[in-house]
């Protein structure tokens, strides 16, 4: 049952004791604004030293790390589009951005994993339609896999909770 294996908060994303927190990393993955900034100063200075060494990440694609000082034993770094008014294959890209990060989660057994809204932020990703490709990527990949067990959807904004709300109890 889908439904039980995914959870929705509004909160703080690096406080989570999670076994893996996504970041919505840009292509660098050397640290950012928005939920990258909070990420990389949570986890400290080791956190840009290993990300260093992966040569950046394509737009749509993910890759892992270990935590460092925050609570999740690890941070899958997914590169979400810059919305051009969706004619750049942005929906495709986000969703890939979802299927990538599951797809690691499964391989490296990973139990619990929460996602902040990808591509919401400075990328303009309209947050209704980031919220739908998540929900459905997410349903459409438990369906298919035993790992991770659970999703968390994790909101900052009252806004954001009802829009992943309402699409969860659809």
């Amino acid at each position: 049952m889908v439904k039980k294996r995914v959870e929705l908060i509004n909160g703080d994303i690096t406080s989570l004791d999670v076994d893996a927190i996504v970041n919505a990393a840009n292509n660098s993955l050397l640290g950012g604004g928005g939920v990258d900034g909070a990420i990389h100063n949570a986890a400290g200075p080791d956190l840009l030293t290993e990300c260093e060494s992966l040569n950046g990440c394509q737009t749509g694609q993910s890759k892992i790390t270990s935590g460092y000082r925050l609570k999740a034993k690890h941070i899958v770094h997914t590169v979400g589009p810059i919305w051009y008014g969706g004619y750049r294959d942005e929906p495709e890209l986000l969703a890939s951005c979802y299927q990538t990060s599951l797809a690691i989660a499964k391989e490296k057994k990973i139990k619990t994993i929460a996602f902040p809204g990808i591509s919401t932020g400075i990328y303009g990703f309209p947050k209704e339609l980031a919220a739908l490709i998540a929900v459905n990527e997410t349903k459409r990949f438990l369906n298919k896999n035993n790992y991770p067990e659970k999703v968390i959807f994790v909101t900052f904004s009252n806004e954001s909770y009802e829009t992943y709300r309402k699409l969860l109890d659809s």
